[in-house]
């Protein structure tokens, strides 16, 4: 209810300066201007009701003695020859959606840094957009839960620390990394080729780690589209996606660089 009602305070008082003729509105850049749903995870953009109903969105998971199931465990049994690979560190990593190390996750797809420190509308519109693209998976999530297929097979996951439940269709981390893929296409363009890309990929490690089917990440993949498609109509998001490509640009009129080693995430994410 907290969280609720600081989102709609925040609205109303951007209404209110757009009403006073303000020329330019400008979003919060750090985690201390906006409640926490808990510890590094900020509220999103959207309040509960205007979220895309996943349950309603989604198919049911495939069931036993379906295709798409014979599908989902060939893509799992094809991935254990990952393990201890570049491919599934770079899995590893990808599972950590904490900020400041989930801010790097397109540095190189982008080729320039994303921080808070050098980029902190770019950094801010990630962290927002995390919340709402995760929150949409709940009520499937809930509805359905689908069994891990580590779970399943008695097996190791990529994060064995990382506490799980029977909720696995759809994959959250799937409809995060794809939200965040198109948004940025959308404000760096040119990139289009290499965010997509690290997109899929973001959401494939997932199947890499054993903690999601192939079929959870298609469908956290619809998730994450149809939230970036809901975020369109928010002012705060627009105004703070407006910045975030002006932090884009001026990046790039500098030269920077991302200091990642991109041709070591190339070469892991090559694997198939």
């Amino acid at each position: 209810m907290f969280i609720e009602t600081a989102r709609t305070a925040a609205l109303m008082v951007l209404a209110a300066a757009l009403a006073a003729g303000c020329a330019t509105v400008v979003p919060p850049t750090s985690p201390d201007q906006l409640p926490q749903v808990r510890p590094n995870y900020v509220i999103g953009y959207l309040q509960s009701a205007e979220l895309p109903d996943s349950q309603a969105l989604l198919p049911p998971p495939p069931a036993a003695g379906t295709a798409a199931l014979a599908a989902d465990e060939d893509a799992y049994r094809s991935t254990r020859k990952l393990r201890d690979t570049p491919r599934w560190a770079q899995a590893t990593k990808d599972a950590n959606l904490t900020f400041p190390n989930a801010a790097e996750t397109f540095s190189c797809a982008l080729a320039m840094p994303v921080s808070a420190e050098a980029t902190p509308h770019l950094n801010m519109l990630l962290r927002r957009v995390r919340a709402d693209a995760s929150r949409a998976t709940d009520k499937a999530k809930d509805y359905f839960k689908r069994r891990r297929p580590f779970m399943a097979h008695g097996d190791l996951s990529c994060t064995p620390r990382e506490k799980m439940k029977d909720d696995s269709y759809p994959s959250g981390h799937s409809s995060i990394g794809w939200a965040w893929a198109l948004v940025l296409a959308e404000i760096a363009p040119d990139r289009v080729n290499a965010l997509l890309p690290r997109g899929l990929a973001f959401g494939q490690s997932r199947v890499v780690c054993g903690v999601h089917w192939k079929s959870d990440v298609e469908a956290g993949r619809l998730v994450g589209a149809s939230v970036v498609s809901r975020l369109h109509a928010d002012p705060v998001f627009a105004a703070q996606l407006a910045a975030a490509r002006k932090e884009i640009e001026s990046a790039r009129a500098a030269g920077l660089k991302s200091h990642l080693n991109c041709a070591a995430e190339a070469q892991a994410l090559a694997s198939p």
